[in-house]
């Protein structure tokens, strides 16, 4: 099974290094399985327990996937890939809803306002040690930000939302370190905390958020930071409530050294509130990107934080790319302040969600979905339901894409629905997944 590569250790953390250093090393190869715990608990003479947490502290990681019965065995693609790889192959002829896209059709035109931002640059050149931030899109964003309660403090820009929360994790924490994440959540980012070296402790969410029950357990255990979506939560829809929130900052003021951050990627094509967390802890992150509401090729996000953190994350900026270009930047303040995206685009999402989860409550079928794009639906087999569905002409996203100890389920993008297209979509649903009564996704 190992062939001559002999794991070590008396402790769990000792036994995760003798297996990383071995993958590392390449005397543990892609593919390879690893012993059932109970063998090698016995091999070492440690508690199976030992084992039981060496392997769960392996899989936090990236290093390791379980695959049922089959055991454990050392993952065929590197952390940063691996979720990505969980997608639906699209036969010709069926509806794709598994991408999680925004509606083509109710994105902005982007010439006008990249026209206007072309001809600033023609007259005043962006140079090497200008302001790395346009200040007019400082000042909408800013102007933005306080009216939804979001603390004062200074602003930074990244390449999108994930790669401000990279910045920040980097910033604040060192290889090792715990992060609390949504279960089920984003699959990239459940992808970039182990590339990142550091360990994922899920949080279970309902349709209001993070829980604040398992919060608490996560940062009593250790957890170091927390990310949270604020609205559209991917993949459940989940918004962050008023009393939601009440609850989540109580919880974070008795660990004020979390590093929070928020993730508001709904900004503007969701139709409900944001109740920010920001300023629970000393250490925060509040951060609004563009690409589900103006386009995913508008690679930007805004960053708001405590001035720590916001200096670090510039300062490390500086070292790398440098800034975000400018041209995108004055071309997303020009379509701010056009209003380019109205409240017709967040009412058009929330009613194809509406009617979708109307549709399957009607035929038995529990779904979630309090606001954004997608709708999530918990199944007893992901396979099963992926394939019938497939088989009747829908292609929808394996839950095991965001999930990690939350039970299986697939996602729904609504975007491409029509109203002709609800009936026989859940219809098909219904056809392939048991009703659950369970009102919790984790």
């Amino acid at each position: 099974m190992l062939g001559e590569y002999p794991i070590q250790g008396r402790g769990a953390a000792e036994i995760a290094a003798s297996v990383e250093h071995a993958v590392g090393s390449g005397e543990l190869l892609p593919g390879q399985s690893l012993p059932p715990m109970r063998e090698l608990a016995a091999r070492l003479d440690v508690n199976p327990n030992t084992v039981a947490a060496a392997y769960r502290t392996l899989r936090e990681r990236g290093v390791i996937e379980t695959a049922g019965r089959r055991g454990s065995r050392v993952r065929p693609k590197p952390a940063t890939t691996g979720r990505e790889e969980l997608r639906v192959d699209v036969p010709e002829g069926a509806r794709d809803l598994s991408t999680g896209n925004p509606d083509p059709a109710l994105l902005p035109a982007l010439a006008p306002a990249f026209a206007a931002a072309a001809a600033h640059a023609d007259r005043d050149p962006v140079l090497y040690g200008d302001d790395p931030a346009d200040p007019g899109l400082v000042r909408a964003a800013r102007a933005a930000l306080d009216a939804d309660g979001v603390p004062a403090g200074p602003l930074t820009l990244a390449s999108g939302s994930l790669d401000a929360v990279e910045r920040v994790l980097a910033a604040h924490l060192r290889p090792g370190d715990a992060v609390a994440v949504e279960d089920p959540g984003w699959g990239s980012m459940l992808d970039l905390i182990p590339a990142l070296g550091l360990r994922v402790v899920p949080v279970g969410v309902d349709d209001e958020g993070p829980l604040p029950d398992g919060l608490d357990v996560a940062l009593r255990s250790g957890a170091r930071a927390l990310i949270v979506t604020a609205r559209a939560q991917n993949p459940t829809g989940a918004s962050v409530s008023a009393s939601r929130a009440r609850r989540l900052r109580a919880v974070l003021r008795e660990h004020p050294g979390t590093v929070l951050i928020e993730d508001d990627h709904g900004h503007g094509f969701v139709d409900l509130p944001a109740h920010p967390l920001a300023g629970a802890t000393r250490h925060w992150a509040f951060v609004r990107s563009v690409s589900k509401t103006y386009g995913p090729d508008l690679r930007l996000a805004v960053l708001a934080g405590d001035a720590r953190t916001v200096d670090l994350v510039r300062g490390r900026q500086r070292l790398g790319p440098g800034w975000v270009s400018h041209l995108m930047q004055r071309a997303v303040a020009r379509l701010w302040a056009d209003d380019a995206v109205g409240p017709e685009v967040a009412a058009a999402y929330s009613a194809r969600r509406r009617r979708l989860l109307d549709a399957l409550a009607v035929r038995g079928v529990a779904a979630y979905g309090r606001s954004g794009m997608n709708v999530w639906v918990p199944v007893p087999d992901e396979t099963g339901a992926v394939a019938r569905l497939l088989q009747h002409g829908w292609a929808v996203a394996p839950g095991a894409r965001f999930r990690l100890d939350s039970p299986p389920a697939v996602r729904i993008t609504v975007s491409p629905l029509t109203e002709a297209d609800i009936a026989p979509l859940a219809d098909a649903v219904a056809a392939a997944v048991r009703p659950s009564p369970a009102r919790s996704y984790g």
